[in-house]
């Protein structure tokens, strides 16, 4: 049921997904400015939970080929409607559950999902699956247990159905990562304005 309740949530938000986060582009491009060092022109890269491709359409330019999903087909319709490219599709996919082939992939990205999955854990044991050894997982998530969050505005969120299910600081969200095969690069704190963003780069082991 709390899966259902989820989906329906950012279903239900698909429409003005977009036009929101144009409003913090300042603060998606920080978050693009880390991790374009680390990709490279022959990368094939999974993004999960893409939402209306607020990161695939700045950053697949970067790489061979460039898979964006969403487990909402709501989302993943919005981001269609900017354009597609030789190197960007989109489909959907449960970030929990997927079924490309083992090892398949040499970056993924999962941006702002991790503490707002109720099982966040079955994520990384299928990213840990889908990445070759050696490769990048780039993971920026809020982290509303470091530094001061915005509680008054969490708290009006969650009365639009929104649900938080994780709440790290960056020395757990550290340890989430590492716990599940990886080994954690970088990690830096962006200002995400309901809360930090840690934005963290680990290498799959």
């Amino acid at each position: 049921m709390k899966d259902k309740t989820n989906k329906n949530y950012w279903q239900r938000l698909a429409r003005i997904y977009a036009p929101l986060t144009e409003l913090d582009r300042k603060f998606y491009n920080s978050i693009c400015g880390y991790i374009k060092d680390y990709l490279k022109s022959d990368m094939n890269v999974l993004e999960l939970a893409c939402g209306s491709g607020q990161l695939s359409f700045p950053l697949s330019n970067y790489v061979n080929s460039w898979i964006a999903t969403d487990f909402s087909e709501n989302m993943i319709e919005q981001a269609k409607k900017k354009g597609v490219t030789e190197k960007l599709h989109f489909c959907v996919a449960d970030a929990t559950s997927l079924s490309f082939d083992n090892e398949k992939f040499d970056c993924v990205v999962i941006s702002n999902a991790l503490h707002i999955m109720p099982e966040p854990e079955k994520a990384m044991q299928e990213i840990h699956r889908v990445l070759k050894t050696g490769s990048v997982l780039y993971a920026p998530t809020f982290l509303w247990a470091e530094g001061k969050a915005n509680g008054l505005r969490k708290r009006l969120m969650s009365l639009t159905g929104f649900t938080l299910y994780k709440e790290w600081d960056k020395e757990s969200f550290n340890k989430f990562i590492s716990e599940y095969g990886f080994t954690v690069v970088e990690m830096n704190l962006v200002d995400g304005g309901l809360a930090p963003v840690g934005a963290l780069i680990a290498i799959r082991n």
